[in-house]
């Protein structure tokens, strides 16, 4: 059943692991949506306590005629349950079920299910098939693109995890809808991230266009999305195991990683502390001579205006160092950032500490 809902769609480009993003409002109901998909008797909707009683019944009504069964997982919701504890509940189910190696995993829900979501499909029987269907604006810009697949460990964000492409990427912007308004927040700082890594003229219209955005206006979020994904996908399609290129997409994340775990997981939300790390990286970016001070303020002005923290927590610089130093980065004990080299372009390198020490001093609150 070809889909008849007006869609987009964006490429990633992988030789055999290439596979679609969809981009549209009323997908996740539409069974043709999911008709490249292959064969198989076995479906598991992952989900969370959140999102299931939103959308778990529409897309399960979906699939309901190319699969004999489909089961669907309830996990709790929320970064703190982004570790084994949880992602064994997959494998239970999956087990239990007794699902084959041709299952199809289906990850409805933000980027915490997903990543658990692809990590399992990643582990399970070494390889099943899985499809992002990704519900938070954060998870349609980002986190579902690309087959990154991880979970936290106590001392280390996304430390433990694998590189796994999905089969198709689904966005339906209609559950954006749905999205409370912090997390449509936290969804805006990975779309602001694009501009000064990548595209200056995407910068530009994020600026003109974010209060539209947080009012939920459906062409200006459905531009968001689309641009980001293809920002993305050619970038992954360049370095799709990070190996270069690819890190360019953390910038604010070294920062923003150590206020999530520093603080505890799920104390701020993966956005914010990217949207905070985004404006510390940028004056870091500056102390190196990659943009003046009226670019620093021109983000952070942005980042605040899309209702994001622009100081970051009292942790205590040497808290802070110690935190980045356990980062996927690093390299021999060295901590690595994304800083941008000119407005539209970034690069990764190391920053002396005491310089590192000068930034966290400017940019969070003094410890009591």
């Amino acid at each position: 059943m070809p889909l008849s809902a007006p869609h987009e769609t964006v490429e990633i480009q992988l030789g055999d692991r290439s596979y679609p993003i969809l981009i549209g409002s009323g997908l996740l109901g539409e069974p043709g949506s999911f008709a490249a998909l292959p064969a198989a008797t076995t479906a598991l909707i992952v989900t969370n306590t959140t999102v299931a009683p939103l959308y778990a019944q529409t897309l399960r009504a979906a699939l309901a005629n190319r699969f004999r069964a489909v089961h669907v997982l309830e996990l709790p919701d929320g970064e703190a349950y982004k570790e084994w504890q949880t992602l064994n509940l997959v494998f239970d189910a999956l087990l239990s079920h007794g699902c084959d190696r041709k299952t199809v995993l289906f990850a409805l829900g933000g980027g915490v299910v997903g990543d658990m979501t692809g990590f399992a499909a990643a582990s399970y029987m070494r390889g099943v098939p899985f499809v992002q269907v990704p519900t938070t604006l954060l998870a349609q810009v980002d986190s579902s693109v690309g087959g990154k697949t991880a979970i936290n460990h106590p001392l280390g964000k996304n430390m433990i995890g694998a590189f796994y492409q999905p089969r198709l990427v689904l966005c339906d912007l209609s559950t954006l809808a749905t999205l409370p308004p912090r997390e449509l927040s936290a969804g805006l700082a990975e779309v602001i991230k694009y501009g000064p890594i990548h595209d200056m003229a995407f910068l530009d219209w994020i600026e003109a266009n974010i209060d539209a955005m947080v009012a939920r206006d459906p062409s200006a979020l459905a531009h968001a999305v689309k641009r980001s994904c293809e920002i993305k996908a050619d970038v992954v399609g360049q370095d799709e195991r990070e190996t270069g290129l690819r890190a360019i997409l953390n910038f604010g994340h070294t920062f923003g990683h150590a206020i999530e775990s520093g603080l505890g997981y799920g104390e701020w939300l993966h956005g914010e502390a990217v949207g905070c790390g985004m404006v510390m990286a940028a004056h870091l970016s500056q102390r190196l001579g990659g943009v003046d001070e009226a670019f620093v303020q021109r983000l952070t002005a942005l980042i605040r205006r899309a209702g994001l923290p622009v100081v970051g927590p009292a942790l205590g610089v040497d808290r802070y160092l110690d935190l980045m130093r356990v980062d996927k980065k690093s390299e021999a004990g060295e901590i690595r950032f994304v800083v941008i080299d000119k407005p539209g372009s970034a690069l990764m390198r190391g920053a002396p500490d005491a310089m590192v020490r000068e930034v966290l001093a400017q940019c969070c609150e003094k410890k009591s």
